[in-house]
């Protein structure tokens, strides 16, 4: 299926990380996304390697996880299309912090942080919206760790 510039920017704007900006600002970064075709069972990023870029998720399944002391994986999430991830490593700079494995064939679009910075110097209200949404997201997903983990000590798992 052929994916016309309309129906990816129909996709982008309904995901958290592109919600709110303004066209311009959209065609700006559609621009810079490069397309990436993982099969089943595929390793996209794996923990502790560099990282200098994020994915959004187009279509697919992706599980994260990270290594346990004894070096077996613990499940931390899915991912599915409209979600993204690899944005902490373009903020902090840091190594990657999960690994992410492709469950199903897959297609992710990806960001890298020279052309995030680009995005900075060429138009700063998208580049402070894309931070904005990342920032939501990474607080979401705090506010979940702590549920869990506030059921987690409570001895309740659902």
């Amino acid at each position: 299926m052929i994916v016309t510039a309309p129906d990816l920017k129909a996709f982008l704007l309904a995901t958290p990380f592109f919600g709110g900006l303004s066209d311009p600002g959209l065609d700006l970064l559609m621009s810079m996304l490069v397309e990436r075709r993982f099969d089943c069972n595929a390793t996209v990023v794996a923990e502790g390697e560099p990282g200098r870029s994020m994915f959004i998720v187009k279509s697919g399944r992706l599980a994260v996880s990270k290594r346990a002391n004894a070096g077996s994986a613990i499940p931390i999430s899915r991912l599915e299309p409209g979600d993204f991830f690899g944005e902490m490593t373009l903020i902090e700079m840091q190594n990657r912090s999960a690994t992410v494995v492709a469950e199903a064939p897959t297609v992710l679009y990806e960001l890298t942080a020279q052309n995030l910075y680009a995005c900075y110097k060429a138009d700063i209200h998208a580049y402070v919206v894309v931070l904005q949404n990342i920032n939501r997201e990474l607080c979401r997903r705090l506010r979940r760790a702590d549920n869990r983990f506030t059921r987690q000590q409570l001895g309740d798992d659902n």
